[in-house]
């Protein structure tokens, strides 16, 4: 219930999709079972689609797929781009539900052990363009297909910054990205090393910065805060044209 109540409170706020998880990937993350992520997310799913509220569920399993568009999950949010469980891709398929493709290297609880790239912005790109044929082929239309570069996912604070400032590579790729920059440590590493809910103007400024280059979609978890930027940019932007 309070699940729900909170992701109403962010719908009242101005976020037009609400994405649920009950399996945390962030750095170091231990992962959960099948049955408590399925316990943790079925219910706050169905609970927010009988309310009207757009879906996403964060997921990187097949089984969790299946039954939250069954609950009424309008996308399914891969950080594996449905790499992470054979029969996801077949499973986001037959779900008829729009997809997030995220990159990612390696897995959560190793991710952040030396990651290496000759160049990252070019490499994750060409990852996820990869992954959106792959789709196409199984069946899943490239219209109800987005991309994430993945933030902090296998990625110093070089390679975040990389990535953040060539995000014009997208822009022949015909698909919506998604940007997920909100909170995320490589705030703290180019401020003050503030901790995570300190983060709020840092994480403004990232979003905003992707905006400007093409970014469709930004997922934070400041909603209020963020809209009243994504406002005040928006009208700027359309004075100077």
């Amino acid at each position: 219930e309070h699940a729900v109540a909170r992701g109403l409170a962010f719908r009242d706020q101005g976020a037009v999709i609400l994405d649920v998880g009950g399996e945390s990937t962030r750095p170091g993350a231990a992962p959960v079972s099948i049955n408590e992520e399925l316990n943790r997310v079925i219910p706050v799913v169905q609970g927010l689609a009988d309310a009207g509220a757009t879906v996403s569920i964060d997921t990187r399993h097949a089984q969790v797929m299946t039954a939250a568009v069954e609950a009424g999950a309008k996308i399914i949010n891969d950080v594996t781009a449905l790499t992470g469980d054979p029969n996801s891709l077949d499973a986001a398929a037959m779900s008829g539900a729009s997809i997030i493709l995220m990159h990612m290297r390696g897995e959560p609880g190793t991710m952040q052990d030396d990651p290496v790239y000759k160049d990252a912005a070019l490499e994750v790109r060409n990852y996820l363009s990869d992954r959106v044929g792959v789709c196409e082929a199984t069946g899943i239309p490239r219209n109800q297909i987005a991309v994430d570069p993945g933030i902090g996912f296998g990625k110093t604070v070089a390679h975040n910054l990389d990535i953040l400032g060539r995000l014009d590579l997208y822009k022949d790729m015909a698909v919506p990205v998604v940007l997920g920059v909100s909170r995320k440590s490589f705030i703290g590493h180019v401020s003050n090393g503030e901790l995570p809910k300190e983060r709020v103007a840092g994480s403004i400024a990232a979003a905003l910065a992707g905006v400007a280059q093409g970014v469709h979609i930004v997922r934070v978890h400041d909603v209020a805060e963020t809209r009243q930027a994504l406002a005040v940019h928006a009208a700027i932007e359309n004075a100077i044209r």
